[in-house]
């Protein structure tokens, strides 16, 4: 990989990894550190991926621009899709998953548990 992909994909991870992140804004998105630190490892995924595929990525072609980029908006739109978190009583986040036969589940009005 030589500097200038690497270069491009570093600005493009970033740029993709921000946006993403304040595509969702609010306390209850991912943070932004983890959209941009997503991004900018599914941006260099995404060079080498073209290198194998056989894109030259030693100038800039629109080519690797587009896999770069199409890799790091995939992978920020599933980081902060999945990431949400809902805050605890304490400010932390928590997560709360309960089992089908959880007798705490709440019933409907025929008493059917999930």
């Amino acid at each position: 990989m030589t500097g200038n992909a690497l270069i491009h994909a570093l600005v493009i991870g970033a740029s993709v990894g921000l946006l993403g992140r304040f595509v969702l804004p609010g306390r209850n998105a991912a943070p932004v550190w983890l959209a941009v630190a997503v991004g900018l490892g599914a941006a260099l995924l995404g060079t080498i991926i073209a290198r194998v595929a056989g894109v030259d990525v030693a100038a800039p072609s629109v080519l690797r621009l587009a896999v770069q980029s199409g890799f790091a908006g995939a992978a920020v739109v599933l980081a902060v899709v999945t990431a949400r978190h809902t805050p605890g009583p304490t400010g932390r986040s928590i997560r709360r998953w309960r089992a089908v036969g959880d007798p705490s589940a709440p019933a409907d009005q025929e008493g059917n548990r999930p």
